[in-house]
């Protein structure tokens, strides 16, 4: 019994035992959690004060605590704070060492919210070494992450940092989406310094694209944010940018005054931070002069207490002396160092100018290269509408047809007439688009665009009014296509913005004299109207209502930039009115010249008499060189009804050989294919042919790339889609031995 009760008791003894180190594991387990807590607070702390060392070692410390609980989550965390301090003191290759150990911890933990994080500290290290793809590419995978995490009080912090690089790019517009996010977010959560930081960079924008008054109104809220709570970088940053500002409006004097704050708070800071450097580091080297310097004094002092009194004086005169002319040279010293970094300013500007005047050479470049391209693919399908369009015109459709074929042939007319005016937008603002008067019936005109948008109209459930002055003309002598393209994009912007509602088209007279009518046009609807802030930039280019305007009714932001521009070229002006809510008015005013001689009515479709009817066409022979099957079947059917025989090969090489093997009267050469293009395969096939008449059939249009056309042998460009009489013109040309001269190459 008695080893029964001896063995209960050894039993009882190892259990509470067991019982009490567990709960000391546990209070231990608690206690390092609290260091590593209070290690963490710490390093906050120091970092917040600037004093980057002590948060340093603070991070470290910590470190070492969560690799000894095993706690993963703050052992990523703390890697990515580490290599944000590292960064800010300079130690770059470690910064990034520290950021792969994170992101290999937070991926092995499916710790997203933190990975994101640490894409954003590798954005910024992109940022600041100008990789700025590389930076954009490691913001947007935060954003991602932060947004899919439900983490939206950290993506101020990402688009912020998009904003600065997109400002480094001069990319102003990115820039501004970007802030106008920054704000809103840093509001929602009540993050100051940042959002301060986000009113300054706006500023920048703002300056940057000439609308100093909203710069300066930007930068002041922001400065307001960063002296309130006491934000010494924002508040320093906001002096340079305000000093740029009213630099930029010639308002030396508070541009000089800015300045002089920077260079204050400037040293400042610097000598804060040189106070949170360890000992020995190079940021106290003054403190450490002024220390030895005090030490020689004292020395010499100590030497000429035994000397003369002469000397004493002369030795006190000449420490004194050198005491002067030390203070002196260090005065010389740092006013050399201001001049030279001005000067080094005003040398970094010039070289600034320079680059941005080569980017803004290649970005011309490159939007020129970019408009060819897209211009291209939409010219090709358009090529395809058009010309089914018209074939189907042609052949009988019946009655409830003709109207569908109709609209469809003037929507693609617009579109192509849409196309071009992109392309000329730089000639539009050069004033360099050539007006093309011709008599037309301006009522007519009004009544066709509004029977081509009627249906869009009854789409929204919308009635449009037409009211033309009794007392006006019908026929007027002006450029019809530019003002039925201003027509269609006003009455277009308002059937858009208008539901359930009514618009208003009028036309009446100002003035007239020798002639000559002034007419205005109104669009008025009763649709959402628009906001007094957007109306002053309503005209701009790629400018919407907002974004959510933009996301509901969609639209490029450019049919009031050109409309603006077409008005201009034609000596008029536009205005608008508008309330929230409650509709908007656009009025035009234009000149337009009457001609009572030609009073009587136009008759638009006018049949002439067929050119190609002069001709022997029986022997004549076309070679297509054509890629797309669409087109090759919308070009050989428009031959066949001129009566013309014609081949159709897909390819340069093919064209080639073709033209080697077959005797041809004329070539239409495509210039995108596969394998070698048009232009290659010409220049080729004058090597052996120089009589050969070879026509470009493409949809390349701009001017700066016409000379490669002539350089390659080309008699002429049929731009496509084109109208059946300017083909039948060239074509006639060609085939009747007249000179061809073409408006491309002169």
């Amino acid at each position: 019994m008695s080893q029964v009760k001896y063995n209960i008791f050894v039993f009882l003894a190892c259990f509470c035992s067991l019982i009490f180190a567990q709960q000391e594991g546990i209070q231990d387990k608690e206690m390092l959690v609290l260091r590593l807590n209070e290690h963490l607070s710490r390093a906050k702390l120091d970092s917040d004060r600037g004093n980057y060392y002590n948060a340093l070692d603070n991070l470290e410390k910590a470190l070492e605590v969560a690799v000894k609980i095993d706690d993963k989550s703050n052992e990523g965390k703390i890697y990515t704070k580490i290599a944000k301090v590292q960064f800010l003191v300079d130690k770059e290759d470690q910064a990034n060492i520290s950021l792969t150990k994170a992101i290999q911890i937070q991926r092995e933990n499916n710790d997203y919210g933190n990975l994101a994080a640490t894409y954003n500290i590798k954005g910024v290290i992109h940022s600041t070494k100008g990789e700025y793809q590389n930076a954009l590419d490691y913001y947007k995978s935060a954003n991602n992450l932060f947004e899919e995490e439900d983490l939206e009080e950290y993506i101020s912090e990402v688009t912020l940092n998009e904003a600065k690089v997109y400002i480094a790019q001069k990319r102003y517009e990115d820039a501004k989406t970007q802030l106008e996010k920054t704000i809103i977010l840093a509001k929602k959560h009540d993050q100051k310094r940042r959002l301060s930081s986000a009113l300054i960079e706006s500023g920048k924008v703002y300056c940057a694209l000439d609308n100093t008054k909203m710069a300066l109104s930007q930068t002041d809220e922001g400065l307001t944010i960063a002296q309130t709570n006491n934000i010494l970088e924002n508040i320093n940053e906001a002096y340079v940018t305000l000093s740029e500002i009213h630099e930029k409006n010639k308002d030396y004097k508070n541009s000089y005054a800015y300045i002089k704050k920077h260079i204050h708070l400037s040293d400042s800071i610097l000598n804060i931070k040189r106070e949170n450097l360890p000992p020995g580091m190079s940021g106290q080297y003054i403190n450490q002069f002024k220390d030895a310097e005090n030490a020689q004094l004292k020395a010499q002092i100590d030497e000429v207490t035994a000397e003369s009194a002469f000397t004493r004086i002369t030795t006190i005169l000449s420490i004194a002396l050198i005491t002067i002319l030390s203070l002196l040279t260090l005065s010389l010293y740092k006013n050399n160092n201001i001049r030279l970094n001005t000067n080094t300013m005003l040398h970094k500007k010039n070289d600034e100018l320079i680059v941005a005047k080569e980017k803004a050479e290649l970005a011309s470049k490159t939007k020129a290269n970019f408009l060819s391209t897209v211009t291209h693919e939409l010219r090709t399908p358009l090529y395809a509408v058009t010309g089914l369009t018209n074939m189907l015109l042609d052949e009988d459709p019946k009655e409830h047809q003709i109207t569908h074929l109709k609209s469809l042939k003037f929507s693609g007319d617009y579109l192509l007439t849409f196309i071009n005016d992109i392309l000329q937008i730089n000639k539009i603002e050069a004033n360099k688009v050539e007006i093309d008067p011709e008599n037309f019936n301006l009522k007519s005109k009004l009544e066709n665009v509004i029977s081509a948008l009627s249906n869009s109209a009854k789409d929204q459930n919308t009635e449009i009014h037409f009211l033309y002055d009794n007392n006006l003309p019908e026929t007027f002598i002006g450029d019809q296509l530019k003002i039925s393209q201003i027509l269609i994009n006003l009455l277009g912007n308002a059937i858009k913005f208008t539901q359930d509602g009514d618009i208003w088209v009028r036309a009446h007279k100002i003035d007239v004299k020798d002639n000559m009518y002034q007419l205005r046009f109104e669009i008025e609807d009763n649709g959402i109207g628009i906001t007094e802030e957007k109306q002053n930039h309503m005209f701009d280019s790629f400018s919407q209502g907002s974004v959510q305007i933009n996301r509901k009714y969609g639209g490029t932001g450019l049919g009031l930039s050109i409309v603006k521009g077409l008005i201009q070229i034609l000596k008029g002006k536009i205005y608008l009115k508008s309330t929230l809510g409650k509709g908007t008015t656009f009025f035009f005013e234009i000149p337009l010249k009457y001609d009572k001689d030609a009073q009587k009515p136009i008759v638009e479709e006018v049949k002439t008499a067929n050119k190609m009817d002069d001709l022997d066409l029986s022997k004549v022979k076309i070679l297509i060189v054509e890629d797309n099957k669409i087109n090759q079947m919308i070009t050989k059917k428009i031959l066949n009804k001129m009566n013309l025989y014609c081949d159709v090969v897909d390819n340069g090489e093919a064209a080639v050989e073709q033209v080697k093997d077959v005797t041809y009267d004329v070539v239409l050469m495509d210039i995108h294919m596969p394998g070698i293009s048009g232009l290659e395969a010409t220049k080729i096939i004058r090597t052996f042919d120089k009589d050969l008449t070879i026509f470009a059939l493409t949809a390349v249009t701009l001017e700066d790339k016409m000379h490669e056309f002539g350089d390659a042998g080309f008699d002429d460009i049929i731009s496509k889609p084109f109208k059946q009489e300017d083909f039948e013109d060239k074509l006639h040309a060609a085939l009747s031995g007249e000179k061809i001269v073409s408006s491309f190459f002169s």
